[in-house]
């Protein structure tokens, strides 16, 4: 169990585990959170590098496919009554893993989620995508009745408002920021879930994805599309909740940035 006073979480989008473990191990070893969602493994389940967790003292819990998305949760202590996929949503893609922490105030439901990108607007993936929100929002709904304690973390692949992007005018109503994405976003709100670093004051221009094309990352010329939305009781103990751009700066760096919050147990 969690004795300490603050809870720390984080998400990460790693864009393939297997490129960017050495990134993954090096950051935990710099930031000891208590537990680190992950998004893209792009590794089927056996090939988790589950020894090189263990060997820092965490535990995880993964759903993996070979290639394409995989989702992960690395934590100090074990999980419990884990949940692999949105239930009663079938989809062969591996986007949600779920598990429940204790802690010195209770259980905390922890979500890590690979929201689907949805390609472009005349796409079938767009209309996929807001099917799996609808499914998301469903099952939020289930979940929140059941752990008053939750916290969803992960790449939304939505950037909620037009501060949460570069150049709002050459986006306007294309993918990521189409009014019927951010409707989805909004609709998880409004199940009382609060997007916590909107919760604090901060500097504009902050962004959590950065394309590898045209100097995007040099130039700011990114997104905010990886968001922690927390419950109304994990909101009210938040103090604070930032993005760590330093990864993106790496050598063969995931085109995202870590986002850490924290909480007061």
């Amino acid at each position: 169990m969690n004795t300490a006073s603050r809870l720390k979480i984080a998400t990460w989008n790693v864009n393939s585990l297997k490129v960017r473990l050495q990134h993954v191990t090096d950051w935990l070893t710099a930031n000891p959170v208590d537990a680190l969602c992950l998004q893209e493994l792009k590794l089927p389940d056996e090939k988790f590098p589950l020894q090189a967790f263990t060997d820092m003292g965490y535990q995880a819990c993964w759903a993996g496919q070979k290639t394409y998305n995989g989702v992960a949760i690395i934590s100090r202590e074990p999980l419990t009554d884990t949940q692999r996929n949105i239930p009663g949503f079938d989809d062969p893609q591996q986007r949600v893993i779920a598990g429940t922490l204790e802690t010195s105030m209770g259980q905390v439901r922890l979500i890590s989620a690979y929201c689907p990108n949805g390609q472009a607007l005349d796409s079938d993936k767009y209309q996929y995508k807001l099917s799996w929100f609808k499914a998301l929002e469903a099952w939020l709904a289930q979940e929140l009745r059941k752990h008053p304690n939750l916290a969803i973390l992960g790449d939304y692949n939505i950037a909620p408002a037009d501060e949460d992007v570069h150049d709002p005018v050459k986006w306007k109503d294309d993918i990521l920021v189409s009014p019927a994405e951010r409707h989805a976003f909004s609709a998880l709100l409004e199940l009382g879930l609060t997007d916590i670093f909107r919760a604090f004051p901060q500097a504009p221009e902050l962004y959590t994805w950065w394309d590898y094309r045209r100097f995007a990352f040099r130039r700011n010329a990114g997104l905010r599309i990886d968001h922690i939305l927390l419950s109304d009781n994990l909101a009210r103990r938040a103090t604070s909740c930032i993005i760590d751009t330093q990864p993106r700066a790496l050598e063969q760096p995931s085109d995202h940035a870590p986002v850490i919050a924290s909480i007061t147990l």
